[in-house]
């Protein structure tokens, strides 16, 4: 931890810099490349909405409170799984409380709905009276589809006019909603890989991500105009100053990342590894992937572009260009200065009489400066010697020390 912390120190003085803004087309074609990966997932495999978007059959089992547990919904899944029926291949079992298991399968005709019910009475040895069935419509996956729909709209919205508003830069608000949709692109890709179900809990994730993601991108931005708000004072480009601000802000995005991650992680192990099933994982999935894909979107992505859309700004170039004579300048400092040569004219220096010439060399000789006159009246005068200076006796004697005021007169 002492090496990462000074590495922190390093990156915040701008001792060690990663060069993020100046590599910007490498993390460019990065990002091109999972984005591709994710929409061709989408394209070709497409995404395994759940029971809730699709509709389908749901049985409710009640049992004695010791038999309803992750073990009994188990042997549930496989026994359903093993019916031999196309559509109940999949079935989704959760414990409902203490006094029921809910098993989901896709949409069943009445001879196959019968012979589901019959195997999970025979699986659990409960009675006709403990089971009951029900159809679910699509219309209510649909209507959350809507409203999320609706709801991510409106949040876009916001964002743009409060980082228009907070910042006062519209080309802020443009790498913000990039960055944003190149989250949500790449965590739908991931559940279109993954065949995980989509459901109302992963529409949940995703919406809770944006809010992640943007806040992870609005702190690179508030140092960046913090860094950038005196270019001609800091003697800097608006690049390398955005690039600063990245790296000021790593350590802390790392860490953010790492504390948010961990538990999410360990709710998508216990959802999907323990489980099985179940809209726990759903959120947890897509809450992993989106916090991944917003660290790396703010820091990779948001500002470089943001640094690619102000680069024609007049404010900008005139620092490019300041930045670009200063770095000549230093290369060689004596370049401004005239080199000797035999065709050189041959003229007077300042301060030089032109009628005197010095008898060594032939050339002009310098003129001595006037003497200012002598000051009179002002400062010591020494007097002059009457005789020659002898030794003094009192040389050989304790000569009086300088004593403070307070102790004068004391012995």
């Amino acid at each position: 931890m002492g090496k990462f912390s000074r590495l922190g120190n390093d990156l915040y003085s701008g001792q060690k810099s990663i060069d993020f803004v100046g590599r910007r087309w490498l993390w460019y074609g990065i990002s091109a490349v999972i984005l591709l990966v994710a929409v061709g997932g989408l394209y070709f495999k497409g995404l395994n909405y759940g029971i809730e978007f699709t509709g389908g059959a749901e049985y409710r089992i009640s049992l004695p409170a010791a038999q309803v547990d992750q073990d009994t919904a188990d042997e549930l899944r496989q026994a359903v799984a093993d019916s031999g029926i196309d559509n109940a291949s999949s079935p989704v079992v959760t414990t409902s409380g203490d006094e029921a298991i809910l098993i989901q399968t896709e949409p069943l005709g009445d001879e196959e709905s019968a012979e589901v019910g019959q195997v999970i009475l025979d699986a659990t040895g409960a009675s006709d009276e403990d089971l009951s069935q029900s159809e679910i419509g699509a219309s209510w996956g649909q209507e959350v589809a809507e409203r999320a729909l609706l709801g991510l709209s409106v949040f876009l919205v916001l964002v743009v006019l409060f980082i228009w508003a907070y910042f006062r830069q519209w080309k802020m608000s443009v790498a913000a909603l990039v960055a944003l949709a190149h989250d949500v692109i790449i965590t739908i890709g991931v559940y279109a890989l993954s065949g995980f179900e989509v459901t109302p809990a992963t529409v949940t994730g995703v919406l809770t991500i944006l809010g992640f993601s943007l806040y992870d991108t609005v702190v690179v931005f508030d140092k960046v105009r913090e860094n950038t708000a005196d270019l001609r004072g800091t003697r800097q480009t608006y690049a390398a100053a955005a690039n600063l601000a990245v790296n000021q802000t790593l350590v802390r995005s790392i860490n953010t990342s790492i504390v948010a991650l961990i538990p999410v992680g360990c709710i998508l192990y216990v959802g999907a590894v323990q489980l099985g099933t179940g809209s726990l994982k759903d959120l947890a999935l897509a809450l992993f992937v989106g916090m991944a894909a917003g660290v790396y979107s703010s820091v990779f992505i948001a500002t470089p572009l943001l640094a690619h859309l102000k680069s024609r700004e007049s404010e900008v170039v005139l620092a490019e260009k300041r930045d670009k004579a200063r770095r000549r300048a230093m290369a060689d400092r004596y370049a401004s200065v005239p080199a000797f040569s035999d065709d050189l004219p041959v003229a007077d220096e300042p301060g030089v009489d032109a009628d005197r010439r010095d008898p060594a060399t032939g050339g002009p000789a310098p003129a001595a400066p006037a003497r200012a006159p002598e000051a009179s009246g002002r400062g010591r005068v020494a007097p002059s010697p009457q005789r020659p200076v002898q030794k003094s006796a009192a040389s050989g004697r304790q000569q009086p020390s300088r004593r403070p005021r307070s102790k004068r007169g004391r012995k």
